[in-house]
């Protein structure tokens, strides 16, 4: 993520060369920044390599498969911490699309080889790991490390040197590898599987399923609670259990996950990652450590994992007695820590009206209002999945018109599926490095960042999950923008699912045309805000000038004026107008100065017209009160003369007959 006035401060400029580091150190750099300790010799040819990531001996973990093309790319990663990353080497220039197909070709036979030998890894440990854990006696309770912890055994069994043995069971139940404990380290048996692997204390009955990292942690939880806690054995595999046990128990099951509070924050942030994902509430120690410590240190670990209910349920009044107005980054428009979509047809201004809005909050006090409503200032994130190249010339043109020099706004450099684990955690990770948290992250546009079907219910619902985290998060307002639909009916309404709608606090809809309508279709907390109308004003960026010379242009949102709208005639307004028509075209005959229609000329108008014959018994029936003559009898604008009608409105009269003379 990068700072917004960095990437719009003015014209494109290419970057020039670079010198760049040789394949080899790219490679140990690329392992240094996912968390693996990389070997002290990496080689490039193409072949699977696996090495130490702890610095032991006996641990081989960590892997790579690196191929001597140009550019240079493969994959690496570590078993034990379920790493997996692709690697491309940087050669100081753009790849070409032959070479980018080449990379995605490298990288795929990459991963190729590496499931085969895990594959091969794995089934030679399930074979290994049955039988040590088939044949491993009883932990008693008097383990040293049991002790130190103050837990039972739960099961666990011992090595013949004494070390605590755990079992780690995949979703069908086949014992797939087994953790070593003593009291210095824990060691996973060497090729086992890890990933998505479990061990369950505790028969699950109705009521919450707690979920934990360690061994330790959950006897400690299972001991306190009563109440089942599944092993996950790592922060990592946090979302993968969770999401397990949610499709297994389904959606009603109270999934609680206890988040290790570690100086890493990798505990919470995983936590969080599950919880946004698949549903669960997450508690965690108030201390630094786990469960386990916050127990022994003396914390009320049964009042964390079961909060009082009073806390839930509150009496009406008291609930009322506290005022609690609505907090507003832009008056009746934008709602602190609220969700809000903005929606409108592609190319019809709503990616500018929302930049005009948040650009607004973001400069600093120099913007003190929003077309007349009140801006409140403060950071904004701004997720852009498309459009980059014209959001520069926006954001500067906007700038230069409202003589704003700087603004606390950032902005991403692609899209990602927010509603995934992996994005989710990249944005999450991304914020929090942040100087400042914002209090507005915008999503433009929704199906940039959304993975699956804007028109799945259950997509839409993983979506506006990762919202919700976001917002809880980071205490922010999210605003999705988003398209409107095809058809004409679907114009005024976002998209897809009509779960985006119920989930909103507000609802802008942008209709374009000359004048731009600005249009608050929902606001869940207070009034709906009157319609605002705008127009785009171009506006030529200072210093930017094209390849051919010439000036470079953007538009800016600036006030705009109601349209003024035509009014509908009334049905007595269009019965009139039907029966002149067939007056002029009879001739426009007149009985003593009335204006005089004869039958067989009103009825030979309306079949040239191209009326069917029913209707046009109904349009001259005097009973029918809502058709011509039936109207316009009742309304005393014409009577029964001769084989015809003559008009009595004497306005209406003299304004015909005027007309008949002038021409």
């Amino acid at each position: 993520m990068t700072k917004i006035t960095d990437i719009f401060g003015g014209p494109f400029v290419p970057e020039a060369g670079k010198q760049v580091d040789p394949p080899d150190v790219q490679v140990a750099d690329a392992m240094f920044a996912a968390g693996i300790e990389p070997p002290e010799d990496i080689k490039i040819d193409g072949k699977l390599h696996r090495f130490s990531t702890n610095g032991r001996k006996r641990d081989d973990s960590g892997w790579y498969i690196i191929f001597p093309d140009t550019p240079v790319a493969g994959r690496f990663g570590c078993w034990r911490d379920q790493i997996d990353c692709v690697f491309k080497a940087d050669i100081g220039r753009e790849l070409t699309a032959s070479e980018n197909m080449a990379i995605t070709r490298r990288q795929s036979e990459a991963t190729e080889e590496r499931e085969r030998v895990r594959t091969k890894k794995s089934e030679v440990a399930a074979n290994t790991v049955e039988k040590i854990w088939s044949e491993a006696i009883a932990a008693s309770p008097d383990h040293p490390y049991l002790k130190r912890k103050g837990i039972e055994p739960h099961g666990a069994r011992l090595t013949g040197d004494g070390r605590l043995i755990v079992p780690l069971y995949d979703p069908v139940d086949d014992l797939t590898s087994l953790q070593y404990i003593s009291e210095t380290e824990k060691r996973y048996h060497a090729g086992g599987t890890t990933k998505g692997c479990s061990w369950t204390l505790g028969e699950v009955t109705p009521g919450p399923i707690f979920v934990a990292e360690g061994f330790a942690t959950a006897a400690t939880v299972h001991e306190v609670s009563g109440r089942p806690c599944v092993i996950a054995y790592s922060a990592n595999n946090l979302p993968i259990i969770v999401g397990s046990l949610r499709g297994f128990y389904g959606q009603t099951q109270d999934i609680v996950i206890v988040a290790d509070n570690d100086a890493s924050g990798v505990g919470r942030n995983k936590a969080d990652e599950a919880s946004a994902k698949y549903g669960g509430r997450i508690v965690m120690p108030p201390t630094e450590g786990d469960a386990n410590d916050y127990y022994q240190s003396g914390g009320d670990l049964s009042a964390l994992l079961f909060p009082p209910i009073d806390d839930w349920l509150v009496q009406a009044d008291a609930f009322s007695e506290q005022p609690a107005p609505i907090r507003w980054k832009i008056k009746s428009w934008l709602q602190s820590e609220a969700l809000i979509m903005v929606h409108g047809p592609s190319g019809g201004g709503k990616t500018f009206m929302v930049l005009d809005m948040v650009m607004a909050v973001a400069s600093k006090g120099v913007v003190n209002e929003w077309f007349g409503n009140k801006v409140r200032h403060s950071p904004v994130v701004y997720l852009a999945g498309e459009g980059h190249f014209s959001l520069r010339g926006r954001v500067a043109a906007w700038k230069q018109h409202k003589g704003v020099t700087e603004l606390d706004m950032w902005l991403s450099r692609h899209g990602l599926d927010l509603n995934t684990p992996m994005g989710y955690q990249k944005t999450s990770d991304a914020i929090r490095a942040l100087p400042n948290s914002p209090e507005i992250i915008v999503v433009d546009t929704l199906h940039r960042f959304l993975e699956g079907d804007e028109n799945s219910a259950i997509d839409a619902k993983s979506m506006l999950d990762a919202c919700s985290a976001l917002i809880q998060e980071f205490n922010c307002t999210v605003i999705l923008v988003h398209h409107t639909g095809v058809s004409s009916e679907a114009q005024h309404r976002a998209r897809g699912s009509s779960a985006w709608r119920g989930a909103l606090d507000i609802e802008i809809s942008v209709v374009p045309g000359e004048t731009i309508e600005i249009v608050q279709r929902k606001s869940r907390d207070s009034e709906e805000a009157a319609s605002i109308f705008a127009e785009l004003q171009s506006v030529p960026i200072k210093g930017w000038i094209d390849e051919d010379g010439q000036q470079v242009m953007s538009a800016v949102l600036t006030e705009g004026q109601e349209p003024v709208k035509a009014k509908k005639d009334s049905p007595l307004v269009k019965h009139k107008k039907m029966f002149e028509n067939a007056w002029w075209a009879s001739g426009a005959e007149d009985i003593n100065g009335e204006p005089y229609l004869a039958r067989l000329s009103l009825v030979s108008k309306l079949e040239s017209d191209g009326m069917a014959e029913r209707t046009i018994k109904n349009m001259i029936n005097p009973s029918y009160d809502t058709k011509t003559i039936g109207a316009l009898i009742q309304g005393n604008v014409i009577a029964k003369r001769d084989s015809g009608w003559v008009v009595i409105d004497a306005v209406w009269a003299a304004a015909m007959m005027l007309n008949r003379g002038a021409k």
